[in-house]
């Protein structure tokens, strides 16, 4: 019951603050773009806190968090996943599906900041603008956050990584930074219920350019299924004491 009641008062909190600083942080959307994304921050960071204050989960971030111009490849399990590094970061270029484009304030904020929109039923122009943004984002010495999976996925689920990784590798030149998470484990996917603990979100040892394609997406997912999998096991524990 306690549970329950505590992930009540956190969703209450969750979409009343989404409404009432969008609603208060209209005018942003008319200013230069740095004020969107003010607001995405620091109603991330909001969003984090009630976290901690109503459902008692913590987080705890662990390896070299990149700076400026970056890849970085993300295991995707929960919504959290999305607002830690819009809270992390100071103005990251988030990898999104365009139709999130289209829900009042969440997309049209996304789309003042510039974050990468991409059509997932079109194809090679998909990936041909994600790839066009993509440098953009690099020029302008943004963090460039993907989750490779393309949406969330269940803690334990088989891996699904999309091709739109590989080509932003190859295209872009730079190193890849992938990055496991337990967040699923209390904050699952599709679910109510928050649950008290730390989520664990690790940055692991970059990816250098200059992999072949199948070479890259072996490493890639091997290195984040490993880790992610090591991470479950330590977010189990800690559920299990709580």
């Amino acid at each position: 019951m306690l549970l329950r009641l505590r992930s009540i008062a956190f969703n209450l909190c969750l979409y009343v603050s989404a409404i009432v600083v969008g609603l208060l942080a209209t005018p942003a959307l008319f200013l230069p773009r740095r004020a969107a994304v003010w607001v995405i921050r620091n109603l991330s960071r909001l969003v984090i806190w009630f976290l901690k204050i109503t459902a008692g989960t913590n987080y705890e971030i662990r390896g070299t968090v990149p700076e400026g111009a970056s890849l970085i490849a993300a295991k995707h399990q929960s919504m959290w996943d999305t607002i830690v590094f819009t809270a992390l970061f100071d103005d990251p270029a988030m990898v999104l599906k365009g139709e999130l484009l289209w829900i009042p304030y969440y997309g049209w904020f996304s789309k003042k900041a510039k974050m990468i929109a991409i059509d997932r039923g079109a194809g090679a122009s998909a990936i041909r603008r994600l790839v066009a943004q993509g440098k953009a984002a690099l020029a302008a010495n943004r963090p460039i956050v993907i989750f490779p999976e393309g949406s969330r996925m269940a803690p334990g689920a088989p891996p699904a990584y999309k091709p739109g990784i590989a080509a932003l590798y190859r295209q872009l030149g730079v190193p890849c930074v992938p990055v496991a998470v337990n967040s699923g484990l209390y904050w699952p996917r599709r679910r109510f219920l928050r649950r008290p603990g730390t989520i664990v979100l690790e940055f692991l040892a970059p990816i250098p350019p200059g992999l072949d394609r199948a070479a890259f997406m072996a490493e890639l997912e091997t290195r984040t299924e490993t880790a992610t999998a090591r991470l479950l096991a330590e977010g189990e524990k800690d559920l299990a004491r709580g």
